[in-house]
C-alpha cells in the first residue's frame, strides 16, 4: 500500500495537523513509458508553507486534495519501457510526501548514492545547496573581500551560503537563534562570527562584527533582521531576498522593510532569488559543490528524522528552529 500525505486544509497563521490527511491507497500501476518510484525521503523546507497558500507567486499554488508538494529521492523498482530509466536507478525530483509514484520521469534525474548519501541529494546536492551557490555566486556576485552576513545561518540554506562566501575569501557574520547554533556556525562550519538574533541586540552586534558595513547580506528571515540589514550598507552593496520565515505564519499582513531608502543612498541592489531559474545549471552547481566536500572545504548536515505519519511534528521544526542543517524525512519502512 502507499501511505500519501494530502493537503485538505489551506492554514491561516501555522499549519497543523489539520492541514494534512494522511491516506492509505493501494500503489499505483505504471503505464507504456512510465516507472514506479519508491520513496526514501522528502525534504521540509520553509518554501512548503509559501505553497499552501492561494494566490500569484512563483510557482502555482497547491490545490486541496493534492498530495503535500516536496522535494524527494527514492529507487526506481519497476520501469515500462522507459527511455531514460530502468529498475534499480536512484533519481531525485518532486514526487511529494508518499511513499510510491507512478511517473513518466519528467522532472526527475539520476543520482548515485556511492558517491553521496541519498539525504544530501534533498540537502546540499539538491535544492537548498542550489538556492545557496547560486544565490551567493550569481545574484549576490560574490567577490574576495567582500563583508557578508547571512541570516538563518544555521539552516540547510545558510549554512552553505557562509561556507561558500568563506571559500571564496570573504569575512561571513552569521545570525542564528541560541548559542547552539551560533556555537555549530562558527566552530564547525568556519563563519567568522555568529550573533544570537534570540538573546542579543542584532543592530549593536551588526556595529561591532560589521564596523565598516556590508557588502552582502543574504537574507532568509526578513522582517526586523532585514531592516537592521539595512542599516549597515556599504555602498553598491548587494541583498539577496531568498525567504521571510520570520513573516510566513503571519494572520496579518508581511512587515516590509522600512530602511529601504538604504538602497538608494548607497546605490545599493536589493534582489529576489529563486532557484528554479537555474534549473538548467543544477549539475554545474552540484559538480562544484560536490568537488569542495571532497575536497574537506565544505561541510553538509542533514537532521533526518523518520515515518510519514510524523510529517506534522517534523514541519514544525522548520518554524521553531528545533534543528541543524537540512531537515529531511525518511518515508521508507524498513
Amino acid at each position: 500500500m502507499n501511505k500519501q500525505l494530502l493537503f485538505v486544509k489551506r492554514p491561516e497563521g501555522e499549519a497543523d495537523a489539520s492541514t494534512w490527511s494522511l491516506e492509505t491507497n493501494a500503489i499505483p500501476e505504471i503505464k507504456e513509458g512510465e516507472v514506479l518510484i519508491q520513496q526514501h525521503y522528502v525534504s521540509l523546507d520553509p518554501a512548503m508553507r509559501g505553497w499552501m497558500n492561494e494566490g500569484k507567486s512563483y510557482i502555482a499554488p497547491m490545490e486541496i486534495g493534492s498530495v503535500m508538494r516536496s522535494g524527494s529521492v527514492g529507487q526506481v523498482i519497476k520501469a515500462n519501457n522507459h527511455p531514460d530509466f530502468k529498475e534499480g536507478d536512484y533519481v531525485a525530483g518532486y514526487a511529494g510526501v508518499q511513499q510510491y509514484i507512478a511517473t513518466d520521469g519528467q522532472g526527475f534525474y539520476k543520482v548515485d548514492p556511492k558517491l553521496a548519501p541519498l539525504p544530501m541529494y534533498i540537502g546540499t546536492l539538491g535544492m537548498p545547496g542550489m538556492t545557496a551557490y547560486f544565490g551567493i555566486t550569481e545574484v549576490g556576485k560574490v567577490k574576495e573581500g567582500d563583508v557578508v552576513l547571512v541570516s538563518g545561518a544555521a539552516g540547510a540554506v545558510g549554512s552553505i551560503v557562509g561556507q561558500v562566501a568563506k571559500i571564496k575569501g570573504c569575512r561571513v557574520v552569521g545570525i542564528a537563534g541560541g548559542p547552539d547554533k551560533c556555537k555549530y556556525v562558527v566552530d564547525e562550519l568556519g563563519f567568522d562570527a555568529c550573533i544570537d538574533y534570540k538573546n542579543e541586540d542584532v543592530k549593536e552586534r551588526l556595529k561591532e562584527e560589521c564596523p565598516k558595513g556590508l557588502d552582502i547580506y543574504f537574507d532568509n528571515v526578513g522582517g526586523e533582521i532585514l531592516d537592521a540589514a539595512l542599516g549597515r550598507l556599504r555602498m553598491h552593496a548587494r541583498i539577496v531576498i531568498c525567504g521571510a520565515i520570520s513573516q510566513y505564519n503571519n494572520k496579518t499582513k508581511m512587515r516590509g522593510p522600512s530602511n529601504y531608502l538604504s538602497l538608494l543612498v548607497n546605490r545599493a541592489s536589493m534582489t529576489g532569488m529563486v532557484v528554479f531559474d537555474y534549473q538548467d545549471r543544477y549539475a554545474e552547481g552540484a559538480k562544484i559543490l560536490g568537488g569542495w566536500m571532497a575536497q574537506g572545504k565544505l561541510k553538509s548536515r542533514e537532521d533526518v528524522y523518520e515515518g510519514i505519519e510524523n510529517f506534522p511534528e517534523t514541519y514544525k521544526r522548520l518554524f521553531s528552529g528545533d534543528k541543524k542543517g537540512k531537515l529531511v524525512l525518511k518515508v521508507i519502512e524498513d
